[in-house]
């Protein structure tokens, strides 16, 4: 996360710190008066760029306040600010063009798609936003401190093969990690507490992405966060794949049934996860809910448009879902949340 905070910190961050913590006025000894701080006097920090093939030169400012670029307070500052605006800038970027090109309109009319539902999705999208971030930062923060094992240069990895082998192997990597982790979170000593908010979109839009509770929304993200402490990882494809994830995150909420793959764990797949709460844990494939005896194959009729949102199919999914429902909560309080929610949009 270097290469995004040394942009930041050159267009935006500088000034700000700048502003509200200017540097003290350096003693000039020959006039026995204080000096404006010019660069020279600015002895405790140098630039050093964050990457050989892009960077941004610093300006002025990134040597006029007290707490330089590498001071370790601003940088966990600057993280958190980082990663809350830019993840809600990708979460609204992407679930707005999905919602628009790509979600089906006729979920509306699902039984169990609720009043209100997508200013809720967003509502709580934003209000756990910076919770995700705050617990997020200490991760970037490491990083930043050099306990990752980010690289830059090509040279600087394990050579050319590793290159191209990095991207299978964090696919591979966290999506074992966030099955079992998911599969946890439906434990019933969490799952009211922790994983529930999430379920309560039956039929989510690709607004409810990233519509969790904030230590939920953390928990199955570590495994991305965790990969390059374990595995080297090269800073740009490190960025790539950020930004990969919570776009792969919105299309498998986007009721869009495109991909029928035996392999592949699309919206479909995930779909009958909110709908049926004990299968389809996975984020990109299959493999570990086949191998945890947890896999549940999309309803053929869901890849027909004709059937995918007729009434004898969402009267099936109805009845199994709430059958569920009583099965893993004891009763079916879906009804309440949805009153409730109903009350508060009044």
């Amino acid at each position: 996360m270097d290469i995004p905070l040394e942009c930041f910190d050159t267009f935006i961050f500088d000034h700000i710190y700048a502003a509200l913590l200017p540097a003290q006025p350096a003693f000039n000894g020959l006039n026995n008066g204080l000096s404006n701080l010019s660069l020279a006097d600015a002895s405790l920090w140098t630039y050093t760029p964050t990457s050989k093939f892009l960077s941004f030169q610093p300006r002025d400012a990134a040597y006029l306040s007290q707490w330089t670029r590498d001071n370790p307070y601003r940088q966990f500052i600057s993280l958190f600010f980082i990663t809350w605006f830019g993840g809600a800038a990708i979460y609204f970027i992407v679930s707005t063009l999905s919602y628009i090109f790509v979600f089906d309109k006729t979920t509306f009319k699902h039984p169990k798609f609720l009043k209100n539902q997508i200013k809720m999705e967003i509502k709580q999208a934003c209000s756990s936003m910076p919770g995700m971030a705050l617990l997020t930062a200490p991760c970037f923060w490491l990083e930043l401190q050099g306990y990752s094992k980010l690289y830059d240069a090509l040279e600087d990895g394990p050579g050319m093969w590793y290159d191209f082998l990095q991207f299978p192997l964090f696919i591979l990597f966290t999506d074992c990690l966030v099955y079992f982790i998911h599969r946890g979170l439906h434990h019933p000593l969490v799952y009211k507490t922790l994983h529930k908010p999430h379920h309560k979109w039956i039929m989510p839009t690709p607004y409810a992405s990233v519509a969790f509770h904030p230590v939920d929304g953390f928990l199955q993200s570590t495994p991305y966060h965790l990969f390059p402490f374990v595995f080297p990882l090269q800073k740009f494809a490190y960025l790539g794949l950020f930004v990969f994830v919570q776009i792969w995150t919105v299309f498998i909420h986007d009721g869009e049934y495109v991909s029928n793959s035996p392999v592949l764990n699309g919206a479909a797949c995930h779909t009958m996860h909110h709908l049926f709460f004990t299968c389809n844990f996975g984020q990109y494939t299959t493999l570990w809910d086949r191998l945890g005896g947890s896999y549940r194959k999309p309803n053929d009729e869901l890849f027909r448009r004709e059937s995918k949102m007729g009434k004898k199919e969402w009267e099936r999914q109805v009845r199994e879902m709430e059958q569920r429902v009583r099965e893993v909560e004891g009763e079916d309080d879906r009804k309440y949340d949805a009153d409730e929610a109903d009350k508060k949009n009044l």
